[in-house]
């Protein structure tokens, strides 16, 4: 099984590199690594063409925004499942893709999902925010529940019969991926109870400045799919606050 693995970055020369070495170093090794920019100016090119041999594509260009990026980058992918890295994002550790290869295996699942930390921005030993998603079921979707979607990997063959992101979304164009799927086409899915992404606090849906948009994107998502409406959406958001007092690294 071969998985594709992208990575959408502008202008994150502070942290790209960490994100390039955390696919690198993972033990799986049947991975094709895609990494799309948006044009950087402050450097992260250089940084990404120190790995380019090791990079199977890379493309530097302008986009419409991180979705428009990642859109691209499922275009090119070959793999038989796809997964995003962010750039401010790494593995928990070097198995991660091995456990997901693993699952995909024992489930024959159309994807696969775990568990997230939020951690500091410099020190990312420093767990601020665990999500312990817990096994996914249809009610708990039209309740609020999410898969958080960066530890979400997903068939290529899903994304070719049911569309990638929907860029009219600025901020929740992958809760309306996961909508679709999981929702409306009811793909199939399975569990990893661990921990298998760290992700740096100050990502774009997780600005309090801008958690207001990202409410509204939310209800338009949730009325675009037919799942759910203004209760999820105040259980989504009320559901988080226990997230912070669950400091655990998996």
């Amino acid at each position: 099984m071969k998985i594709s693995v992208i990575t959408a970055v502008y202008n994150n020369k502070s942290h790209i590199e960490a994100a390039i070495s955390s696919v690198l170093s993972q033990s799986y090794k049947n991975i094709e690594y895609i990494i799309i920019d948006g044009a950087s100016t402050d450097g992260t090119c250089d940084i990404i063409k120190k790995y380019e041999d090791k990079i199977d594509k890379f493309i530097s260009e302008p986009d419409k925004g991180i979705y428009d990026a990642l859109n691209k980058g499922i275009s090119l992918a070959t793999g038989d499942v796809v997964g995003f890295l962010h750039s401010d994002d790494l593995y928990n550790d070097n198995n991660v893709l091995e456990l997901i290869a693993d699952k995909f295996k024992e489930t024959s699942s159309d994807s696969i999902y775990g568990n997230l930390v939020y951690v500091d921005k410099e020190d990312t030993e420093k767990v601020v925010r665990f999500w312990d998603s817990g096994e996914f079921n249809l009610k708990k979707l039209k309740r609020g529940w999410m898969v958080p979607h960066p530890t979400f990997y997903v068939k290529r063959e899903v994304y070719n019969k049911y569309g990638a992101f929907d860029c009219s979304f600025r901020i929740a164009a992958d809760y309306d991926s996961i909508l679709r799927f999981l929702g409306k086409e009811q793909i199939t899915t399975a569990y990893i109870p661990e921990v298998l992404i760290k992700m740096r606090l100050g990502g774009i849906s997780n600005k309090y400045s801008r958690l207001l948009k990202k409410s509204r994107e939310d209800l338009k998502a949730m009325k675009k799919n037919n799942i759910g409406g203004i209760y999820s959406l105040i259980y989504k958001n009320v559901s988080k606050v226990p997230q912070f007092f669950k400091h655990k690294t998996k």
